[in-house]
């Protein structure tokens, strides 16, 4: 059995105090904790940091690739919700994340999918239904009911949203909500429902509101959308009810920094340091009853050491007293090609530039002869809905990049159908066009451009490849996803560096997003207002319908 001992001031969340120690690990758990008089070190030790609500399959990585970049930035956990594999791959896609998980000295926490599909106005790949989470809620490997985006459902109580939740709680499990700008009764009824997270608040008033009304708020950070500056100082009062998500975050964005920045950033905020640290490495532990030490006797070894507790600069992460990082250094292998087992759905043909035509004749008009059109925001999931004229050529409705009003269109990614088309503000391409399999929630293909021979070009390379993201200009780009259109297998840090270069190609064509894939994932994702646009159309979020 391994045994080890480790000096210095031990950070104790729980008891609100620091002293100099020494911590004795022998095999996976910690068999001592003692004070010392003479400290021979002054760096700090805590128990590691834990993402609240996350999509792995965001970071463009499989869990096990995912798990070597987060090590390094002090993560010793995540609680994931397979919703995006599950979408296309359904139950084999969990299964696929359990599995690649395991293989590596990381503690990934599973959900279960309670929207798959996310609405009956787009096409998935999978449907998983109220007796498929009924025989999750039963697995020891899943621990919870994920994001309940269905709000509306539970509002009025429809039948196989209530046996999910019902599933859950059956099971002693909590339920992870996803109520974006619900407040007053509506969000009083839904709590009331057995939902007891919200990770979606963009605004102080309506975290605290909830909070008030019983519910815990989990404050996302990740590569689109920031509530980070919006609801921290919310974290001075309600530190037991709160805690740290990055939700979605990209390769390169994790090979910067993890849940490690949050802290950095709320300490220069003022915030006690214990406050913050409580929502980091605490909470998530308490809620989900997750098997990760808290840095207490007998608790399993997992905790990092840092620098200071200030900058949070990890020198160390031990995970069941395996040291997986050093120095900025991950030490978890690589997994070999021949064990990098992949899943995908992906059947359709190449598009022609014909399929992509909106003639004038047959498109809705608004408000005096203009086009509906979706109004992205950098740093949101929301969009806005505006409206404009058109700009026509040959009877057709092109994209306008003077005035910035750019084509978008979504190919469905599972069969042959006609293309869903619209028009977008705020990507501002000057030339060429973008294109991305990570299209929340189905993840068929979404494409933004300022021509639809560029458009057809960024759609066609990600079908060539079986899902990635595309970029078109003078060159053309591909970071191809073959595990389910979502994830690469290759190295973690070489998927960082790729998604970089592509990232930098999109903005080179005018783009001044901070993140132009990540918001392109977002313009299918129907369940957040104002506008989106499915396979099927365009939805508008606040009636709830398809209004083209």
């Amino acid at each position: 059995m391994k045994a080890f001992r480790i000096e210095g001031n031990i950070v104790d969340i729980i008891q609100k105090k620091i002293y100099s120690g020494s911590i004795e690990v022998a095999g996976k758990k910690i068999m001592s904790i003692i004070p010392v008089d003479d400290p021979t070190s002054d760096t700090y030790i805590l128990p590691g940091f834990i993402d609240a609500h996350v999509h792995i399959e965001s970071s463009m990585l499989i869990p096990s690739e995912f798990a070597r970049l987060a090590v390094v930035h002090g993560t010793v956990s995540t609680v994931s919700d397979p919703h995006e594999i599950a979408n296309v791959c359904g139950m084999t896609g969990i299964d696929y994340m359990i599995e690649n998980g395991n293989s590596v000295p990381f503690k990934f926490n599973f959900g279960a999918p309670s929207c798959v599909p996310a609405t009956n106005f787009e096409t998935a790949g999978a449907v998983i239904d109220a007796n498929d989470i009924d025989a999750l809620m039963k697995r020891d490997d899943i621990l919870y009911l994920s994001e309940m985006m269905n709000f509306p459902g539970v509002l009025h109580a429809d039948k196989d949203v209530i046996k999910k939740i019902v599933a859950a709680k059956k099971n002693g499990k909590p339920v992870d909500g996803h109520a974006p700008g619900l407040r007053g009764k509506d969000a009083k009824n839904y709590i009331a429902a057995g939902i007891t997270t919200d990770h979606e608040c963009f605004t102080q008033e309506e975290a605290l509101e909830k909070l008030q009304l019983g519910m815990k708020i989990i404050i996302r950070e990740g590569s689109a959308a920031k509530n980070f500056e919006a609801l921290i100082d919310l974290l001075h009062n309600y530190s037991n009810k709160m805690m740290f998500c990055s939700d979605d975050k990209h390769p390169d964005s994790l090979a910067e920094g993890h849940i490690n920045q949050l802290c950095k950033r709320a300490v220069a905020k003022g915030i006690d340091v214990f406050k913050i640290l409580q929502a980091a490495c605490i909470n998530a532990v308490e809620h989900y009853k997750l098997n990760v030490g808290l840095l207490r006797v007998n608790d399993f070894a997992d905790f990092i050491v840092v620098k200071n507790l200030r900058d949070f600069e990890v020198l160390q992460t031990y995970i069941n007293g395996e040291l997986v990082a050093e120095n900025g250094k991950t030490l978890i292998e690589a997994s070999k090609t021949s064990e990098k087992k992949q899943v995908n759905n992906f059947n359709c043909s190449a598009k022609q530039i014909n399929d992509l035509i909106i003639p004038a004749n047959n498109y809705p008009l608004e408000n005096g002869n203009k086009i509906p059109i979706i109004e992205a925001l950098d740093g949101q999931l929301i969009t806005n809905k505006i409206f404009a004229s058109p700009k026509i050529i040959n009877d057709e409705i092109v994209s306008d990049a003077e005035r910035d009003i750019l084509k978008i269109v979504v190919v469905n990614r599972y069969k042959n159908a006609p293309v869903a088309k619209s028009f977008i503000k705020n990507f501002r391409l000057k030339k060429g066009a973008i294109a991305s399999s990570v299209a929340h929630d189905s993840h068929n293909i979404v494409a933004v451009g300022v021509d639809d021979e560029s458009i057809c070009k960024a759609v066609n390379l990600v079908i060539k490849y079986e899902g990635g993201i595309s970029c078109i200009g003078d060159e053309e780009f591909i970071l191809p996803l073959p595990v389910a259109g979502l994830m690469s297998a290759d190295d973690g840090y070489l998927v960082a560096e790729k998604y970089s270069s592509i990232d930098k190609a999109a903005k080179n064509l005018g783009s001044t997003l901070s993140a132009p894939f990540m918001t392109l994932s977002f313009m299918a994702l129907l369940v957040i207002p104002h506008l989106k646009l499915s396979d099927l159309g365009l939805f508008d979020g606040d009636q709830f319908k398809i209004i083209d």
